[in-house]
């Protein structure tokens, strides 16, 4: 099929905004929509597709806007409704879509639902949380009367306890952020009426943050302690998915009907999917069939989640294995390969920087954002990029613990050392897997805080900015910058890039990362440095890790038919200007060559 006939998403790239860490036009230290609205030529530059803004409603900021307590605003922080309509409108006008990103797993417990919920228990809107009594032959409020023993994400027991009327209300994250109970359906009305609202105000789509926590498995009961001497269980992530847990998720877009992706057929409310038997068959890749995307009707797409950590768990770090980094990538590109399409991405505002846990951020922080950039962009899906990856920005030197402000940080490292841990060594993997890492601001220019802002920012600036900063990136053509603005051209000019099939070749080779498909038109290839061959490890990074680094990559791709046409894009004038031959090399600095096999 012609490659103009595929479905826009599919040769699309979204570009994520953190908005309190991208561009501050007040001075105030914090970003903000006019900031956003006034470097948007910088991602028409780039040549994105999708702008994502993390959360900007109003929120008292436990979680830095990751709880909600107005759904249907924009916090002062960052503006107005009319900055927003402003924002939305330029956006537009450059044929850029713009994709907000909604928590509808949780609110913040300033939110008036939660205000009324917990002032009595026979309020309307009790049951739109969850409230538990304590444990049985316990006292309410003391240590281990919590209904179960689950432990939040963000530290401690999910459950806290509430004097006004005596009873527990579930957080899976923060204490400030309890969770919304979607059995109840005037829950999902409420939801839905808000998605509407946003969507007639000319909002483009949401990124639905979480959404894979909404059902519970219910009753709610103990989890299996994971380690020896630990207080709490690790049944969160098991039973925060539980019994019929992807339910909730197609009716959450308000004109999305449940459908059976496979007959097409309305499936009965209550009618759970046989995740089992597609787990089977497709892997760990098997539940993401029931999430929203596109080849179940066109209006999402599963947003992958499982990169390997560098140890047993986030803050154990360890060196990357990239035989585990290839056997997760190539899981997803098989599991969805006939039914649905993937999310890519490196970056986002929960991970630490791509080039320093994946890279080398030092030496050859170059070499690496460029290679990074092409193994994610040459593979079959949707590509992210997150606000500076398209710069090569690294982490943050954070010196002491007063230089965090992430919420699960802190309370991370509140509770490590409460429990015998190095101090030392938890602050040293707080540096490396931190999600502060991923919230400095944008590096715009060599100057004191690098272009962000004329006052004092909220998170310090990394010191790098001098050398890594947009303004250098768009004088040098060979920067990492115009690397991601020719990769992002490719997806639109050769199918193959975008639309084409994935097979993992060598998947035990501890140093290359190579894949192809057999009877291929088109071969894109990344020939491995002289003095880094595929034989050899690049030297040990100034992180401290060992071991190889990828130092070549092959991709070959074939083009294959995707359902669905593609609409125009919003707003849109005219093409995009064509690309200027294929990428550089993210190795050598050389063009990649083209040959039909």
């Amino acid at each position: 099929m012609p490659h103009t006939d595929a479905p826009w998403w599919t040769t699309s790239v979204v570009y994520q905004v953190y908005p309190r860490s991208f561009a501050d036009s007040d001075g105030d230290g914090i970003g903000d929509l006019a900031g956003i609205t006034g470097r948007l030529d910088h991602l028409e530059r780039l040549g994105v597709d999708v702008l994502w803004l993390s959360p900007i409603y109003p929120s008292p900021q436990d979680d830095n806007g990751y709880d909600i307590s107005d759904y249907q605003g924009v916090d002062p922080l960052f503006g107005t409704l009319p900055d927003l309509d402003e924002l939305i409108a330029q956006a537009h006008a450059r044929g850029i879509r713009v994709v907000m990103d909604l928590v509808v797993n949780h609110t913040s417990d300033e939110h008036p639902w939660f205000v009324e919920s917990r002032s009595s228990t026979d309020n309307p809107k009790r049951d739109w949380y969850w409230w538990r009594p304590a444990r049985p032959g316990t006292v309410p409020g003391e240590p281990g009367a919590e209904p179960t023993n689950w432990g939040s994400f963000f530290s401690g027991p999910t459950w806290e306890y509430d004097e006004t009327t005596g009873e527990y209300y579930l957080h899976l994250f923060s204490r400030k952020q309890p969770d919304l109970n979607w059995e109840n359906p005037e829950v999902r009305r409420a939801v839905h009426q808000m998605m509407r609202w946003w969507l007639d105000r000319g909002v483009d789509g949401f990124r639905m943050d979480v959404i894979n926590m909404l059902s519970k498995d219910l009753p709610p009961r103990d989890g299996v302690v994971p380690t020896a001497g630990a207080r709490r269980g690790g049944a969160t992530r098991r039973d925060a998915g539980g019994r019929g847990a992807l339910l909730p998720v197609r009716p959450a877009h308000p004109r999305v009907p449940r459908r059976d992706a496979r007959r097409g057929r309305r499936r009965p409310r209550g009618h759970a999917p046989d995740r089992r038997r597609d787990a089977r068959r497709h892997g760990r890749a098997g539940p993401a069939l029931h999430r929203p995307g596109p080849p179940r009707g066109g209006h999402g797409l599963p947003v992958r989640a499982r990169l390997p950590r560098p140890g047993d768990g986030k803050w154990d770090v360890r060196p990357l294995e990239l035989t585990a980094l290839k056997r997760s990538l190539g899981r997803w590109q098989e599991g969805l390969a006939e039914v649905g399409w993937n999310s890519l991405y490196w970056n986002n505002h929960d991970q630490p920087r791509a080039v320093s846990r994946f890279g080398d951020d030092g030496e050859h922080r170059v070499r690496s954002a460029k290679l990074l950039g092409t193994v994610l962009h040459l593979h079959r899906g949707t590509p992210y990029v997150y606000q500076g990856e398209e710069l090569g920005m690294a982490n943050a030197p954070f010196a002491a613990l007063e230089d965090f402000r992430d919420i699960e940080a802190l309370n991370h490292y509140r509770h490590a050392v409460a429990l015998g841990a190095d101090p030392d060594e938890v602050l040293a993997a707080l540096r490396t897997m931190g999600r502060d890492n991923a919230r400095t601001p944008m590096q715009w220019d060599a100057s004191p805080h690098a272009g962000f802002t004329t006052g004092t920012p909220w998170i310090p600036v990394n010191p790098d900015h001098v050398e890594v900063n947009a303004e250098a990136a768009l004088a040098d053509p060979d920067s990492v910058f115009h690397h991601y603005r020719r990769l992002i051209e490719l997806r639109r000019t050769v199918p193959a890039v975008a639309l084409g099939d994935f097979t993992m070749l060598l998947p035990d080779d501890p140093v290359v990362y190579a894949s192809r498909e057999p009877g291929a038109s088109t071969t894109w290839s990344c020939s491995p440095s002289p003095t880094s061959p595929a034989t050899r490890c690049a030297p040990t990074s100034p992180a401290g890790r060992s071991g190889c680094w990828p130092s070549c990559c092959w991709a070959t791709s074939r083009t294959r038919p995707v359902r669905s046409s593609r609409p125009g894009r919003p707003g849109s004038t005219g093409a995009r200007a064509a690309p200027e031959g294929p990428p550089a090399s993210p190795v050598l600095g050389k063009r990649a060559t083209s040959a039909a096999p």
